[in-house]
């Protein structure tokens, strides 16, 4: 358990990348991670879709640049990403998908890999363009992009944590 605490106090969102992709297996295990998310009644209404090619790497932080009104990299330069997505028809999707996140960032920590959530996946995939790029993977049904979860290696250090706030948590006893 002292091994989880410290993962979970020590991930940082890393917002600067080298531009290696960072090994299949620890890839694998980071998106396992997010299958075992809880999900509401089980339900499991996420979907993940993994993005180590450069090329549709570029035209989704393209996509996601312009849903922001500008032309920076979105992605500070990650290699790659993984994409959430969740079944619109469970109650529960938007959470669900949340926990999904959660669960990669909290694994590609363990594992050494940095990440960062990064949002607007929601407008990106509500596009004719990410329709279309749902519509060539095979997935149909009424998805809602829930986040990018960007990979990588940091290429400069992250920031130390900040202070909790003093009114965190209240106690009913």
């Amino acid at each position: 358990m002292a091994e989880t605490l410290t993962t979970l106090k020590t991930r940082r969102s890393c917002r600067a990348y080298k531009p290696e992709l960072i090994e299949e297996e620890k890839l694998n295990l980071i998106i396992e991670a997010g299958t075992y998310a809880a999900t509401g009644m089980g339900k499991q209404s996420p979907i993940i879709i993994a993005v180590t090619n450069k090329e549709m790497r570029d035209k989704l932080s393209r996509m996601n640049a312009a849903v922001m009104g500008t032309s920076i990299d979105p992605f500070y330069g990650a290699p790659e990403l993984l994409i959430v997505l969740a079944d619109k028809s469970v109650p529960t999707y938007i959470y669900d998908g949340s926990l999904v996140m959660g669960n990669m960032m909290n694994a590609a920590a363990d594992l050494g890999v940095a990440s960062c959530w990064i949002h607007r996946a929601k407008e990106e995939f509500d596009s004719p363009e990410g329709k279309e790029i749902l519509r060539s993977l095979g997935i149909e049904g009424d998805y809602e992009g829930i986040g990018h979860l960007v990979l990588g290696y940091e290429a400069a250090p992250v920031s130390a944590p900040a202070a909790r706030k003093s009114d965190y948590v209240y106690r009913i006893q």
